[in-house]
């Protein structure tokens, strides 16, 4: 294998890597909108009972099963953190 090819494989394999992490990142990327407007979402636990959920096995809270339903009645492709503003928490 040439020092070519191997620097080539190198960037696929890294590039293959980082593309199979997006999905991952998208919650991030809510918990990121969500604290830039204005919502406490500090950690997961804001829409999810697990401290760190992993993907097709987290358990919801009462925010997260919200969005999720709005999502669905929506027929929406993402959650929009702007549902938030709708949600009335229990007490």
């Amino acid at each position: 294998m040439t020092k070519t090819s191997r620097v080539l494989t190198t960037m696929l394999a890294l590039g293959a890597w980082v593309g199979a992490a997006g999905p991952a990142m998208a919650t991030l990327q809510i918990q990121k909108q969500a604290k830039e407007k204005g919502y406490a979402a500090t950690n997961c636990q804001f829409c999810h009972v697990d401290k760190l959920p992993k993907k097709g096995a987290s358990t919801n809270n009462e925010r997260g099963k919200f969005l999720l339903d709005t999502k669905a009645k929506k027929n929406a492709k993402e959650i929009d953190v702007s549902w938030l503003k709708d949600y009335v928490e229990k007490k």
